[in-house]
């Protein structure tokens, strides 16, 4: 019986590039794009250019950029119909035939090495040339290498070169603190190139060959930009900036903070619509057989239909529920939403047979659900591992603080002050005040890392600075509902509706990359 020692590993193909070798004359990045068909604008693999020193102590450090190949990919965790998948051999795959385009996988990304071709509007990415490496062909970058700054091999193969240098020389990784366990090592590359925020970016966005321009939702220009407020500010004592790179774009757009508010409204008009809190209304009254049912679910419909627009591949919506990914909280969330829309139908179908005690009964599903709906988008957030902003403990709970704010405003909105039982127009200031001080918890408390710090800070100073102060006055105004009643409450929907933009867009403002 052969001792463990003796037992041979698996294949696990690893990549080295040596940073020593590399010239910076992007034959990788035009080979790619040679050998994978990939359209212009997007890239697999690219080269950034970072200038560190002054004149005339200064020199130009390269760094090859493409996906890590991670042992644990959160791209793949987070796509909700394994259309990203990891082979067996360790290579991180991708299905073209079921990507939703929901962009999950870009949003989970801490090395921003995943885009949306713009041409079959699906996720791609570097997969290392799986189909050269099947016939025992090296990847297109590999070949063309001028230098063989590029190596890949078998990391498990004590014989292959890569083993080697990864065993016995020094390498490093780029953001290892993610624990993705990244197979891409470097050797030789400056801290400047492996860190986003080690560089600052050049003003007005000018890089080397042009200018950026974005591609989805808007171009990622801030945490380290002085014309992003920031001034000098990075995290590295040398002076470098970039002198290349290619545009960096938000994933998730306005409809994506959207749809956080539209579904807030839609679960606490719910929760905040039973005869516990408007009293005045028994189980036979119109309010609750239709009322209740009717205006949740028009807000549930219209968050169905925001989520489905901010789709690239929209006509594929169902394969969520085709091919789930269950880990997935996309997945996830869609069962909460769509059970939760079943129990609305529902009600409203009893409703409108006069069976009011029906609904009564099926609240105890419907509630559940209608808080579940509300709070996981935290856990959506969460998923997303490249965005520092949104790991924070206490996104549950504030999610479920704005649930019953919408709710309560939404009510004081639609019915008369005098018809009101349970004080929603009070609650509005109460829940608003709770919802304020959550904002300033997030904002005010020591953030964990430079990522998460500059990420408020484009919240409080930086390109957002204008939704967070109109929603400050417009919440301001909502706590004084008692005194104004429906515009209190109508000043407190909308500056919930601007601190989501805010949060939702500034959470994905930091370079990645």
């Amino acid at each position: 019986m052969p001792t463990p020692a003796a037992i041979p590993l698996p294949l696990k193909w690893a990549k080295v590039i040596d940073q020593t070798r590399c010239i910076g004359c992007h034959a990788c990045s035009t080979a790619c794009k040679s050998e994978n068909e990939v359209p212009l604008s997007v890239h697999r693999t690219y080269v950034k250019n970072v200038d560190i020193g002054v004149f005339p102590t200064a020199r130009r450090a390269f760094q090859v950029t493409r996906c890590n190949q991670c042992e644990n990919p959160p791209c793949v965790t987070a796509c909700p119909t394994s259309a990203m998948f990891q082979r067996k051999d360790g290579i991180v795959d991708f299905d073209k035939d079921w990507c939703i385009g929901c962009k999950a996988c870009i949003a989970a990304c801490p090395y921003d090495a995943i885009f949306i071709n713009p041409e079959d509007h699906t996720a791609e990415k570097c997969n290392m040339c799986a189909h050269r490496l099947e016939v025992g062909l090296e990847p297109a970058c590999v070949v063309v290498c001028p230098t063989q700054a590029i190596l890949v091999g078998d990391m498990n193969d004590p014989a292959s070169k890569v083993a080697g240098i990864i065993n016995r020389e020094v390498v490093a990784v780029r953001r290892p603190e993610k624990d993705t366990r990244p197979k891409l090592f470097y050797k030789g590359a400056h801290t400047a190139t492996l860190d986003p925020l080690a560089a600052l970016r050049p003003t007005g966005g000018i890089f080397m060959w042009g200018e950026q321009v974005g591609r989805l939702g808007g171009k990622v220009t801030s945490g380290t930009s002085s014309a992003a407020g920031s001034g000098t500010r990075t995290t590295s004592s040398a002076a470098a900036v970039l002198s290349y790179d290619i545009p960096h774009n938000r994933p998730w757009d306005w409809r994506v903070s959207a749809y956080t508010w539209t579904k807030s409204l839609a679960t606490g008009a719910y929760l905040w619509g039973g005869p516990a809190v408007l009293g005045i209304y028994n189980h036979d009254s119109a309010m609750w057989r239709l009322a209740v049912p009717f205006v949740a679910g028009f807000f549930l419909a219209i968050t169905g239909l925001l989520l489905i627009a901010d789709l690239k591949q929209p006509t594929r919506f169902y394969y969520l529920f085709l091919r789930p990914q269950w880990k997935s909280w996309l997945v996830r969330g869609g069962i909460l939403i769509s059970a939760f829309a079943a129990i609305l139908a529902l009600h409203f179908a009893f409703g409108l047979t006069g069976n009011g005690a029906a609904g009564v009964a099926l609240s105890w599903l419907g509630a559940p659900l209608a808080f579940g709906t509300a709070i996981y988008t935290a856990y959506l957030f969460a998923q997303a591992k490249a965005r520092d902003l949104w790991q924070n403990p206490m996104l549950p709970a504030h999610f479920g603080i704005q649930s019953l704010l919408a709710g309560a405003a939404l009510w004081t909105i639609l019915i008369p002050a005098g018809d009101l039982v349970g004080g929603p127009d009070l609650s509005v200031s109460v829940l608003t005040a709770m919802h304020l001080l959550m904002i300033g918890s997030e904002l005010s408390m020591t953030h964990g890392t430079a990522h998460a710090r500059a990420a408020a800070r484009e919240i409080t100073h930086g390109e957002f600075r204008g939704f967070f102060a109109l929603s400050l006055i417009l919440s301001g105004l909502g706590i004084l509902t008692p005194i104004f009643g429906a515009f209190g409450a109508l000043c407190a929907l909308l500056g919930l509706l601007a601190w989501e933009h805010a949060h939702v867009q500034a959470g994905q403002s930091v370079p990645l990359a």
